[in-house]
């Protein structure tokens, strides 16, 4: 087959309508919630979401949240106060440096860092990148450490200081869905999860963090298709053309250096190809690289879904009870 990025072409106005039908629905009738609580970050993925809220609810019953803390980019929160004066929407900020502080989300992370850089400290910035993949090797990760000076450090980290730095550092995530089940709860709203395809299907989320919601209205739409979605609800240029971060890390960070193998318009192209079982050959051919290289990343995508599963499984119960399993019926 000739396989070409028409694939991932949408009608974005009949998807926008399919999804606000969806989010009345789903809050109105079978939530039986009054409105919808969605964090902003300055993303294309939470600005499309806040926008899709407020055309299937208004801006009246649309709570948007900004929770930034000290590491988070000032970038992200002025594209983020843009999106909601777009929208016609007050946001509701609350900083959550100080519950991070008070968690140890910082104090851990630094201690699991100054293992491998004994000389990290005040001053310092890092962040996480995914290594190997790409290559055919077993993929990895290497600690990247900035000086106050700017002088680089990068290492490989073993096993256990990245475990600790990454869980260390979801402490952010889930402290943020704690803030946006209060304000959900105070409300009688519902909360929507902003993870699109390549996320919700490579497992790129925090369990009982950005993971959790109530509704996730964009979790079918590659990333792609979300930014056509931007560009269709005629959300600011600069968030509808903006680069995906991961904003976690003190150093600026993209989601194909911490996650992805490819940026995320090629990511999207070979999972969807992987969805639909196009030859590693095609794949090859329409992202220009070798044949193997294909088959990496097709590899690359299995080992991804391997890996994360347990991120999508339900607690695991001794028995089934079928009065509550039937109500996803």
């Amino acid at each position: 087959m000739s396989l070409g990025w028409e694939v991932l072409e949408l009608d974005a106005a009949a998807e926008v309508a399919r999804i606000a039908a969806m989010l009345r629905e789903g809050i109105a009738v079978t939530l039986h919630k009054r409105g919808a609580v969605v964090a902003i970050s300055g993303g294309v993925d939470s600005a499309v979401c806040a926008a899709l809220a407020v055309q299937a609810l208004g801006p009246d019953r649309v709570l948007a949240l900004m929770l930034p803390e000290r590491e988070s980019s000032p970038a992200s929160a002025a594209r983020a106060r843009s999106l909601a004066v777009h929208l016609g929407i007050e946001p509701l900020e609350e900083d959550i440096t100080a519950t991070l502080e008070a968690i140890g989300c910082y104090r851990r992370r630094d201690e699991a860092v100054r293992q491998i850089l004994p000389g990290y400290g005040a001053g310092w910035r890092m962040k996480l990148v995914v290594a190997g993949a790409s290559d055919g090797r077993i993929t990895h990760f290497n600690l990247v450490a900035e000086t106050p000076e700017g002088v680089r450090h990068e290492a490989r980290l073993p096993a256990r200081q990245y475990l600790e730095i990454v869980a260390a550092t979801s402490f952010k995530q889930r402290i943020r869905k704690s803030i946006e089940y209060f304000h959900a709860d105070r409300l009688n709203y519902a909360v929507l999860g902003t993870p699109n395809r390549l996320e919700y299907d490579q497992g790129f989320f925090v369990k009982n963090g950005d993971g959790t919601a109530d509704l996730k209205p964009i979790a079918h739409l590659y990333k792609s298709q979300v930014y056509a979605l931007a560009r269709h609800l005629r959300l600011p240029d600069e968030i509808a053309s903006a680069a995906p971060t991961t904003d976690t890390y003190s150093l600026a960070q993209g989601q194909d250096e911490f996650y992805f193998a490819l940026p995320y318009r090629e990511m999207d192209l070979a999972l969807w190809s992987s969805n639909h079982g196009v030859p590693a050959e095609d794949l090859a051919r329409a992202l220009q690289v070798s044949s193997e290289a294909a088959r990496r990343i097709y590899a690359d995508i299995a080992a991804k879904r391997r890996a994360t599963r347990h991120l999508h499984r339900r607690p695991i119960l001794v028995d089934p009870i079928p009065e509550i399993e039937d109500l996803d019926a």
